[in-house]
């Protein structure tokens, strides 16, 4: 039996977007941004993510003046923050084992992604706590495909 609380946890007031894609050839490369880029099982095209629950990273575009603030600085760009696509108008944190269409591709949200040490270089003193709770979430490729700046993010299913 769906009660109506599982329902309402399934509505979203509309799609997100892909605002930003960033992909970092290794670790501690400079993040290149490209507009489009195709995703395999391995990640995003460029990117030295490895296939599996972590092979892209989300994290969503309104938590970036929120990082900014709390880092103490007037703003923050995603390449700091090292993460594969910048997603605004959905809600993240609502999508934890969701199933979602980004551009052609078809990922599974599968956790967190927490801060790494380096946000205290990159950010400043203060960077890693600044981060934690807004550092984004895994996701898992399903289906390959190709993303685009400006790509709906849509949710196929939850499986809460």
């Amino acid at each position: 039996m769906v009660t109506a609380f599982a329902e309402m946890l399934k509505r979203h007031a509309a799609p997100g977007r892909v605002v930003w894609i960033g992909v970092r050839p290794g670790r501690r490369e400079e993040v290149q941004a490209p507009e489009a880029t195709g995703m395999s099982v391995g990640g995003l095209r460029g990117d030295h993510a490895k296939e599996g629950k972590r092979a892209v990273t989300l994290i969503q575009a309104e938590h970036l003046p929120v990082i900014a603030s709390l880092a103490g600085l007037e703003a923050v760009d995603p390449e700091q923050l090292r993460r594969n696509l910048l997603v605004s108008g959905i809600n993240l944190a609502a999508l934890r084992k969701a199933t979602l269409r980004v551009g052609s591709a078809v990922l599974r949200v599968t956790g967190p992604c927490p801060p790494c040490s380096r946000m205290e270089e990159v950010l400043g003193h203060g960077g890693y706590n600044a981060m934690r709770g807004h550092g984004g979430w895994y996701a898992e490729v399903l289906e390959p495909g190709r993303v685009t700046v400006s790509d709906k993010v849509t949710v196929l299913q939850d499986t809460e």
